[in-house]
């Protein structure tokens, strides 16, 4: 049997079978994915992950991704971040927004353990050879809130977790679902998580993205719209906000300068849409795009030897906005799809809270041509 249908036959049997977008048909726009379609397909750039399960009540973790293998500080990457709506605590943002570089590793976690995540990163950066001397890091790290599902008062994340997240940073093949990050996250009601995709444009650039998912609205996948869990499975029995938040971060191998990465960040915010956003007063919606392209390094000596941008000119962007707005799309379909139904206790009532998986079966249908 042909792999496809093989995957088709088992998700009959299991209806909540992880399974990525692309398997059951949804696949945002015209251009190519990479081999991996993740945000490792960008050249460089590698992604660690922590899973926390702790007893019943903790559900949580932590993501990075790190542009490149080598010194970030002293080999900064040009960046840019967009805010659709601001309700959360990305670390790092104003320094981001005013240099328009990144220095450090990029960390995803639940909204209480930001610090712990800060100083993961701060630790790592000093420990590098070359950095005897620094006095100052602009930790990045972005968060959601995962409290639906995890003990987040607990704060269970540890600096060595954040630091291993770091360490074990590696390229080829990303998890997806509920894991790292996105182990505690909620999103439409469903269990959300961390997903990613990528695009390849005519000329030859990458475009990846990586999502943590945990954010309502009117459930949208592949146009079609995806009815809520039954209230009886919803949390605590009520139908899903339409608040919470998501972090998206877009990896291009593209020599772009930063007011053009901020422009592509942008166009996530269109494949984020798309999925049926309500972009609510409660959300935080953040994109944060860097590019990897060695000739527009934030380094002295890169910046001596440059004599002329490098830039993709703004006539030439358009099909990088097209792959980073579908990239989002698919990577956020992803989050769902493969993730799984997780359940918890509530430390407040006593009470086991259960989130269900996206029915990918049930999709499949609603998908299909009438």
């Amino acid at each position: 049997m042909r792999p496809l249908l093989l995957a088709l036959a088992l998700m009959t049997a299991h209806p909540t079978l992880a399974i990525r977008a692309r398997d059951i048909g949804i696949a945002p726009g015209p251009l190519p994915t990479g081999p991996l379609n993740a945000i490792t397909d960008v050249p460089g750039v590698t992604v660690g992950q922590v899973t926390i399960d702790r007893g019943d009540t903790i559900r949580t973790g932590v993501t990075a991704i790190l542009p490149h293998a080598g010194n970030i500080f002293a080999d900064k990457v040009p960046a840019g971040i967009v805010v659709a709506n601001g309700f959360g605590k990305l670390m790092g943002l104003s320094q981001v927004k005013e240099l328009g570089e990144i220095e450090t590793p990029i960390l995803l976690t639940n909204t209480l353990n930001v610090p712990e995540a800060a100083a993961a990163i701060i630790t790592h950066t000093l420990a590098q050879p070359g950095n005897e001397d620094v006095k100052s890091v602009n930790a990045v790290v972005g968060e959601t809130n995962d409290g639906g599902l995890n003990d987040i008062r607990a704060r269970a994340v540890t600096v060595a977790d954040a630091r291993r997240a770091i360490a074990e940073a590696k390229a080829g093949p990303v998890a997806e679902g509920a894991v790292g990050a996105g182990r505690g996250t909620i999103a439409f009601g469903y269990k959300g998580g961390i997903g990613t995709s990528s695009r390849r444009t005519p000329d030859g650039f990458t475009v990846g993205v990586l999502v943590q998912s945990n954010y309502g609205g009117r459930l949208i996948l592949g146009g079609v719209p995806i009815p809520p869990p039954p209230r009886g499975q919803a949390a605590a029995g009520r139908d899903p906000s339409p608040d919470g938040s998501i972090m998206i971060v877009v990896a291009t191998d593209a020599p772009l300068s930063d007011r053009n990465l901020t422009r592509l960040a942008a166009r996530a915010m269109a494949g984020l849409a798309r999925t049926g956003s309500a972009f609510s007063n409660g959300s935080g919606d953040y994109a944060i795009a860097f590019s990897v392209h060695p000739d527009v390094r934030r380094t002295a000596a890169r910046r001596a030897a440059t004599t002329a941008s490098p830039d993709v000119g703004n006539d030439q962007i358009t099909p990088l906005f097209i792959a980073a707005a579908d990239a989002t799309e698919e990577a956020i379909a992803n989050s769902l799809l493969m993730a799984t139904s997780v359940s918890s206790r509530d430390p407040a009532t006593g009470t086991t809270r259960s989130i269900p998986a996206v029915d990918a079966a049930l999709v499949k249908r609603l998908l299909a041509p009438r």
